[in-house]
């Protein structure tokens, strides 16, 4: 059995009291086996000196696209419903098989580098098996489904799919890869949104949800122009009409989740449907700012999600809580999105979005061992006398400053070295594949 023995840190474990201790944590296989002073190492224990360092449990982000990591810069500048038609919707038909898996390790490598464990990621249409793989050999735990689209005159031919199809190929993908490697990968239903969407194929999600007991990840009430057509169509705002035929419930993942009224807030919150907050993406592309503090104090569970490159432009789990904690203060406040409460969002908040807060989300003996190690003994970080190391994280820190990534038991990024991913070559192949792409263009357009 493998262990590692981290020595001498300070562990903010999150765990119900919001302990923060000095001292040591034994990792044995993929779980945490104790948490204490003066731990002795077992034989054979890979030890690491955490001394003047910082463990955290690793970030969960809620809403991601991998698919869309290639895309960074080539869709900037545009608001929601422009930049899925005029750019990243022809992008993503524009993948192979190749291409996507390298985008996802791409995107893979920038999370692990920046302390994130865990993601619910959406793919694109085609090709989703090669994403899969890259989730599988990279060693972070996800959430995944291929994304499913069987409606809209203007999605690309290649990404419009019939309705049966579109459920065969996510039941396949179910049936290989859920609960991969002990649990570590999990499938998600993907449908995209309302307006890509048939109710045939929602309400048959919803059924394969309850079937197989798997999250839903969907996209709703980002931005006006998509709630118009919405309304437009099915007679009723988002997520009233997610409600009304039934997917609203536990299991449902909504990213973004910018325009509600009250009437679709009480439906999350009594349904316990989980939202995904991704302050980064819904500035870029003009959608406007969820109204967070009165989803937390109606107890509605929020977590963080950096969505995608192509329209962040980054990964990171640090710009998200900085954003999240100030976005909101000129309105409800300085005290309405403290850093503690930011640092739930992006740990056991995350957990709890996902079902596993059982497992992960906290540093806990018993739990499995998703942590980051943290360098804060820098210039931007400092003082560190007699300051709050959570304000520390959420205020000052950056995912540079992530030493050590540990996912599963199995450490995945050691002082800044990738452990399961050969950077040299994602970088090299990520810019060869986005050539190939844009060269494809103009026959999808």
């Amino acid at each position: 059995m493998s262990s590692i023995l981290i020595k001498n840190a300070q562990i903010v474990t999150m765990d119900q009291n919001n302990r923060i201790l000095l001292g040591d944590i034994l990792v044995e296989h993929d779980r945490i086996k104790a948490i204490g002073p003066d731990i002795q190492p077992p034989a054979g224990a890979k030890v690491i000196d955490a001394t003047h360092r910082i463990v955290i449990p690793g970030f969960i982000q809620t809403h991601i696209h991998l698919c869309q990591t290639l895309f960074r810069g080539q869709a900037d500048d545009l608001e929601l419903l422009d930049w899925l038609k005029k750019r990243v919707w022809p992008l993503e038909a524009a993948h192979d098989g190749e291409s996507l898996y390298y985008s996802a390790l791409l995107g893979i490598g920038e999370l692990i580098q920046g302390g994130t464990t865990c993601i619910v990621d959406m793919e694109t249409v085609h090709h989703t098996e090669h994403a899969f793989t890259a989730l599988a050999q990279s060693g972070i735990r996800a959430l995944s489904g291929k994304v499913m689209m069987d409606k809209g005159d203007e999605v690309p031919t290649l990404l419009r799919e019939k309705t049966s199809q579109s459920i065969q190929q996510s039941v396949d993908l179910l049936e290989k890869w859920h609960l991969h490697d002990e649990g570590r990968i999990q499938y998600a239903f993907c449908p995209r949104f309302v307006v890509s969407c048939t109710e045939e194929l929602l309400v048959e999600v919803r059924d394969l949800s309850e079937r197989y007991r798997v999250s839903v990840h969907t996209h709703a009430s980002e931005n006006r122009g998509e709630i118009a057509l919405v309304e437009a169509e099915r007679g009723m705002r988002n997520v009233v009409y997610l409600d009304h035929i039934g997917l609203a419930n536990e299991r449902l993942i909504l990213a973004h989740c910018v325009w509600l009224n009250d009437e679709e807030k009480e439906i999350i919150r009594k349904r316990k449907v989980k939202v995904s907050h991704c302050p980064g993406s819904n500035l870029k592309l003009a959608s406007g700012i969820a109204d967070v503090p009165d989803l937390l104090d109606k107890q509605i569970s929020v977590s963080l999600g950096a969505d995608g490159a192509a329209c962040n432009n980054n990964l990171d789990m640090f710009n998200e809580m900085k954003l999240a904690a100030v976005l909101h203060k000129p309105t409800h406040g300085p005290t309405a999105m403290k850093a503690r409460k930011i640092f739930e969002m992006a740990t056991i908040g995350g957990a709890r979005a996902v079902g596993l807060e059982d497992q992960i989300g906290s540093l806990e003996v018993g739990k499995k061992a998703d942590l980051a190690i943290l360098n804060l003994n820098k210039f931007h970080a400092f003082p560190s006398a007699e300051v709050d190391p959570v304000s520390r994280i959420v205020y000052s820190a950056s995912k540079t400053d992530v030493e050590t990534t540990i996912i599963n038991g199995k450490i995945v990024m050691e002082n800044r070295i990738m452990k399961t991913i050969d950077e040299e070559i994602v970088l090299k192949e990520a810019n060869r594949s986005i050539k190939r792409l844009l060269k494809r263009l103009p026959s999808i357009t």
